[in-house]
C-alpha cells in the first residue's frame, strides 16, 4: 500500500494541499455508531477485563489506517476522544482533585500522541488541520481536560519547553498557562514542512554539503557533510513518528539519521565545553541542570520513536515475529545489520549501531527527575522499556564497539551525562541503566563495566518519592558482586587448567590473594610474602609459566570486591537493602556445589555487621533474623568472626540479643561440629561467651541473668559472678516472674538453698488479692512453699511470714496450708539434714500463723463477695462457704469459730432473704 511521494512531495517536500483522495477508493467503512459503543463499554469498566489492552487495540487500528494513508484514521480518532471527554470520571476526579489511574493515564497519553502524528500529517489539507485543531482547543479549553503532567491536585508551572519554534519561547516557559494532554498537538499548528533543508534530507539518500557553502548553511551540515537536523530534539522526533504513522519509514529514516549525526555533535561540543570547565566544576563539586526536560519519560518518547525506526529497518523474519512457539510465547525480533544509505562514503555504520547509538545517549542523558509520582514513574517505565528492547539486540563486534565508545563518552560527560563526574542532585538516578551496561559490557570490557556501575553509585538523590530508587541500587551491587565472585572462580580456574597446577597449590593461593590483597597490592610485596608463603621451587617453576597480571587477575577482582563493598557503605542507606545484598553475597559465596569463596564471605559478613550497627537503636521487624543469620554468617568465616562478634558485642547487638541468640550460638555443640573445633578453640570461644554473659547481666540483669548463668554454669567463678549479679539486681528492678525463673533454675542445677533465697525475694515482690485465685504466680507461690518445705522447718518459718503478707486469696493459702500438713518437712536431702518425721500440727507456729491469715483470708472475701451478689451465683458462694469450713475446722475450737461467722452472716445480710435460707439448708 506504500505510495509513491510523487504529486505529494513537490521538490521533495510534502504538499499540505494535495489531500488523499488517491486513497479514499482504498478507505475503510468506518461504523460510526459501534466505535462509539465499544469506546464507552470499555471506559465503563474502568481499565478492568483487557478494556485497556482493548482501547489499545483501537489506537494501533488508527495507526493503521494512517499508514495506508486512510482519510478515516483521523475520523476514528475524534470519535474516540468525543467518548474519552465524556467519561463521567473526568468531574468526579477533578472534584476530587484526586489523580486518575496510572492505566487511564497511560491511555491519554497515547491519545495524545496521535493527535500531535495527526496534526504533523505531511500530506493533509490546511482546512481539514484548521478543523481538527479547532476541535482540539474545544477540548482542551474544558475544566475537566487532563492535564499532561497527570495531576489534578496541584497544576505545576510548565517546565518542559515543549514544540518551540525558536528559541524565545523557552524565556517565558514558567510563566505558560496549564498543560492538557492535547497542549504538544495544538502547538504543532506552527510546524510545517516547507522548509528546503528539511525538503532534501527526507528526499535524498546523498544530500551532502555543497562544494562552496555559504555562511548560512554552515551550521546545517557537520564537518563530514552530512545534513543536520536543528531543531528541539522531541520535536524532530515527532516529525519521525509523523513520517513513520503516515507510511514513509525511508523519509522517517533519513531524517532519523540527521537527527542521530545532530545529537552526536552536540555530544562533543559538550565535551568540549565541560573539558574547559572541568577543574572549576569538581572544585565546586556541584553542577546546574542542562536538561529540564528528560528525552526518556517525555510525553512524545523521542528516544523511543528513533530506537523503533531505526530497528524496524533491520528486521529479519517480520512476520515471523508473531508467531507463536509452543511454548506460547511471541519470539523475539531477529535483527540484522543494515548499512546506513545516508552515510560517509567510508563508514561502515548501520542502522542497528545507530539505534543502540541513541538509546544509550537518552537514557545516559542527565536531566531533572519531573515533579510529580505519574511522571517519575513514567520515566522508570519508559527506561525499562528501551533496556528490553537493547536486551533484544544479539552483542556482536560492531555493537560492543558502539558500547564501548558511547560509555567512555557518557563517562567523560561532565554535567551533560547522568554518569558524568558532577552530578546534580535533583537528576534521574543511573542505577538501572548502569546495571544493563554493566552486565552487557563486563565479557568485553570489564574495567569499563566496573567504573560505570560504581559511578553509578555515587550519589544519594535528595527526593524520596521513588519508591524503587534504593532497590535498583541494590541491584546494581549484587550484579557486581555475583560478576566478581565469577571472575575470581573463572580466572582461579584458567590458572588451574592452562597450566596444570595443583589443586592444593590453587586453593592456598586463592585464600592467601583475599587475605593478603584485600586492600592493596604491588609486584615487590607479592613476591616477598609469596616466597615465605609457598614452596620456593614450585614459585619460581610458576614465574616462568606465569606472567604476573595473570597471576594477579584474582587480586584484582578482589580489590573490586573491596571498591564495591566501599561503595554499597557508602551510598546505599537503607538497613533492609544492605541485609539483602549481605544475602546475595552470602548465597555467592557458598555454592553448594563447590569451594566457599573466603574474599566474598568476607564482604557478606562485612555488610552484615554495617547492618547490625544500623539497626540496634532502631525498631526494626527483622531484627531476630537479621541477627540469626549474622551468627551463621560469622560461623561459615570462622572461628576469628565468632571471637571478633562475640568480644566487640556492645556495639552490634542488645544485651538479650547478645546472650540468647548470639553467646548461645557460638558454643553450641553444632557450631563446635560444624568448625571441627580443637580444644583450646572452643576454650576461647567460650571464655569470650562468659566475658560476654557477665557484661550483659550487669547491663541488663532483668533480661539476661538467666541466660548469663546458664552460659556460666561450666565455670566456677563466672557462675559465682552471675549469681551475684541476679542477687543484687533482685532488690531493684526484677519481677517476681524473672526471680522465680532464676530460682526454679537454681533447683534444677542442685542449688535448693540459692533457689530458696531467690524465692524468698521473689515472694517479696508479689500482691494476690482476694479475688485473682487464677493468677499465674499461683503455681510459682506453690512451688516455692514446697521447697521451703523440703528444706525443714526453718525455711518454711521464713517463708511463712511473706506468704502471708503477699499472698490474699483465701482457696490460695488453703491450698498452701493443706499441703503443708500432708507430709513432714525436711525431705529435700541436703547432706547433714535430718527429716524429723513429725507431721505439722496447725494450732503451733508456723503454721498457725498461715491458719489464721486463711481464715481471715475467707472472712474477708465473704464479705467482699455478698456486697454485689446476684442470685445466679448463690450456687457457687454456697460450694465457696463449704471450701471455708474446711479450714475452720483445722484448729481444735474450729467448729465454734465457724458457728459464730455464720451467726454474723445470718444477722449482716438478713436482707438476702432466699440466700439465707439456702445458708441454713446447707449450714444449720
Amino acid at each position: 500500500m506504500h505510495m509513491s511521494m510523487k504529486g505529494i512531495f513537490l521538490t521533495g517536500a510534502p504538499d499540505p494541499t494535495a489531500g488523499a483522495s488517491i486513497d479514499d477508493e482504498n478507505c475503510w467503512h468506518l461504523d460510526e455508531e459501534q466505535v462509539k459503543e465499544q469506546v464507552k463499554l470499555f471506559l465503563s469498566q474502568g481499565g478492568y477485563y483487557g478494556s485497556g489492552k482493548q482501547l489499545n487495540s483501537m489506537f494501533a487500528k488508527v495507526r493503521e489506517m494512517l499508514r495506508m494513508r486512510d482519510s478515516n484514521g483521523a475520523r476514528m480518532l475524534t470519535l474516540i476522544t468525543e467518548q474519552f471527554m465524556a467519561d463521567p470520571r473526568l468531574t468526579l476526579w477533578r472534584q476530587q482533585g484526586t489523580s486518575m489511574t496510572d492505566k487511564c493515564r497511560q491511555l491519554w497519553d497515547e491519545l495524545g500522541a496521535l493527535w500531535v502524528c495527526i496534526i504533523l500529517n505531511p500530506h493533509c489539507k490546511l482546512e481539514e488541520k484548521s478543523c481538527w485543531l479547532q476541535q482540539l482547543q474545544k477540548w482542551n479549553d474544558l475544566d475537566v481536560c487532563p492535564l499532561e503532567d497527570g495531576n489534578y491536585g496541584h497544576e505545576l508551572p510548565n517546565i518542559t519547553n515543549a514544540l518551540p519554534q525558536n528559541a524565545s519561547h523557552s524565556s517565558d516557559s514558567l510563566s505558560r498557562p496549564r498543560r492538557t494532554v492535547f497542549t504538544r498537538a495544538i502547538e504543532g499548528r506552527e510546524l510545517h514542512w516547507q522548509d528546503s533543508h528539511l525538503q532534501r534530507i527526507i528526499s535524498s539518500d546523498v544530500y551532502t554539503a555543497p562544494a562552496c557553502q555559504r555562511e548560512s548553511e554552515r551550521l546545517l551540515f557537520n564537518s563530514q557533510g552530512q545534513p543536520l537536523w536543528l531543531e528541539h530534539v522531541p520535536t524532530a522526533c515527532a516529525r519521525v513518528d509523523a513520517l513513520r504513522s503516515h507510511g514513509y519509514p525511508k523519509e522517517a529514516l533519513r531524517l532519523t539519521v540527521a537527527i542521530i549525526n545532530t545529537l552526536r555533535l552536540q555530544q562533543q561540543r559538550q565535551l568540549e565545553i565541560y573539558k574547559h570547565q572541568k577543574k572549576e566544576l569538581l572544585q565546586r563539586g556541584t553542577t546546574t541542570i542542562t536538561n529540564l526536560e528528560g528525552w526518556v519519560g517525555h510525553p512524545l518518547d523521542p528516544i523511543g520513536c528513533l530506537f523503533l525506526t531505526l530497528t524496524e529497518a533491520c528486521r529479519l523474519n517480520d512476520d515471523g515475529y508473531l508467531e507463536v512457539s509452543d511454548m506460547n510465547e511471541s519470539r523475539p525480533p531477529v535483527y540484522q545489520h543494515v548499512p546506513v544509505a545516508a552515510g560517509c562514503p567510508n563508514s561502515s555504520e548501520s542502522y542497528l549501531s545507530l539505534a543502540m547509538e541513541v538509546a544509550l545517549m537518552g537514557m545516559g542523558q542527565q536531566r531533572v527527575m519531573p515533579e510529580g509520582l505519574y511522571a517519575q514513574d513514567k520515566v522508570c517505565r519508559n527506561e525499562e522499556q528501551l533496556l528490553s528492547r537493547l536486551q533484544e539486540l544479539q552483542l556482536d563486534d560492531e555493537l560492543v564497539q558502539t558500547l564501548q565508545k558511547q560509555c567512555i563518552l557518557l563517562l567523560e560527560g561532565g554535567p551533560f551525562s547522568g554518569l558524568g563526574e558532577v552530578i546534580h542532585r535533583e537528576s534521574v538516578p543511573m542505577h538501572t541503566f548502569a546495571k544493563y551496561l554493566f552486565s552487557a559490557l563486563l565479557p568485553h570490557d570489564p574495567d569499563l563495566s566496573y567504573k560505570l556501575a560504581l559511578r553509578a553509585m555515587s550519589r544519594y538523590p535528595r527526593w524520596f518519592t521513588l519508591g524503587h530508587l534504593e532497590s535498583q541500587q541494590c541491584e546494581l551491587a549484587s550484579t557486581m558482586l555475583t560478576a566478581a565472585k565469577a571472575t575470581l572462580f573463572h580466572e582461579g580456574l584458567k590458572l588451574y587448567s592452562e597450566y596444570r597446577i595443583s589443586e592444593d597449590w590453587l586453593q592456598k593461593f586463592q585464600k592467601h590473594c583475599s587475605i593478603k590483597y584485600l586492600y592493596n597490592y604491588d609486584e615487590k610485596t607479592f613476591h616477598e610474602i609469596d616466597e615465605n608463603y609457598i614452596d620456593n621451587l614450585l614459585w619460581e617453576a610458576l614465574k616462568k609459566t606465569l606472567s604476573l597480571p595473570l597471576l594477579l587477575a584474582p587480586v584484582g577482582d578482589t580489590l573490586r570486591l573491596r571498591t564495591i563493598l566501599e561503595a554499597i557503605q557508602k551510598h546505599i542507606h537503607s538497613s533492609s537493602l544492605i541485609f539483602k545484598l549481605a544475602q546475595d553475597a552470602f548465597k555467592i559465596a557458598t555454592p553448594t556445589d563447590s569451594s566457599t569463596d573466603g574474599t566474598l564471605l568476607n564482604v557478606a559478613l562485612e555488610l552484615g555487621l554495617q547492618v547490625m550497627r544500623m539497626t540496634l537503636s532502631t525498631l526494626n521487624w527483622r531484627r531476630r533474623e537479621m541477627v540469626r543469620w549474622l551468627v551463621t554468617c560469622a560461623t561459615e568465616v570462622g572461628v576469628r568472626a565468632l571471637v571478633s562478634i562475640l568480644q566487640s558485642w556492645y556495639t552490634l547487638f542488645t544485651p538479650t540479643e547478645a546472650t540468647s541468640i548470639v553467646a548461645a550460638t557460638a558454643v553450641s555443640h553444632t557450631t563446635i561440629l560444624r568448625l571441627s573445633l580443637d580444644y583450646p578453640q572452643r576454650e576461647e570461644l567460650a571464655s569470650c561467651a562468659r566475658t560476654l554473659a557477665l557484661q550483659c547481666a550487669m547491663k541488663d540483669p532483668q533480661s539476661c541473668a538467666l541466660s548469663a548463668l546458664t552460659l556460666c554454669e561450666k565455670d566456677h567463678i563466672a557462675f559465682e559472678a552471675a549469681y551475684q549479679i541476679a542477687i543484687d539486681a533482685a532488690a531493684g528492678g526484677m519481677t517476681h516472674s524473672q526471680l522465680f525463673t532464676i530460682a526454679r533454675y537454681m533447683e534444677l542445677r542442685g542449688y535448693p538453698l540459692r533457689a530458696f533465697k531467690l524465692a524468698s525475694l521473689a515472694m517479696s515482690h508479689l500482691n494476690l488479692a482476694y479475688n485473682q485465685d487464677t493468677h499465674p504466680a499461683i503455681n510459682d507461690v506453690l512451688w516455692a512453699c514446697a521447697l521451703s518445705h523440703s528444706l525443714g522447718k526453718n525455711e518454711l518459718a521464713a517463708l511463712i511470714p511473706l506468704v502471708v503478707k503477699s499472698v490474699h486469696c483465701a482457696t490460695v493459702l488453703s491450698d498452701i496450708l493443706r499441703r503443708c500438713t500432708v507430709t513432714a518437712p525436711g525431705l529435700a536431702g541436703i547432706p547433714g539434714r535430718r527429716s524429723s518425721g513429725k507431721l505439722m500440727s496447725t494450732d503451733k507456729a508456723p503454721l498457725r500463723q498461715l491458719l489464721d491469715a486463711t481464715i481471715n483470708a475467707y472472712i474477708n472475701t465473704t464479705h467482699s463477695r455478698l456486697t454485689h451478689i446476684s442470685p445466679r451465683h448463690y450456687g457457687e458462694f454456697i460450694e465457696f462457704l463449704s471450701k471455708a469450713r474446711e479450714t475452720f475446722l483445722l484448729p481444735q475450737d474450729g467448729h465454734l469459730q465457724f458457728a459464730q461467722f455464720i451467726d454474723n452472716l445470718k444477722q449482716i445480710y438478713k436482707g438476702k432473704k432466699k440466700l439465707m435460707l439456702l445458708v441454713r439448708e446447707r449450714f444449720g
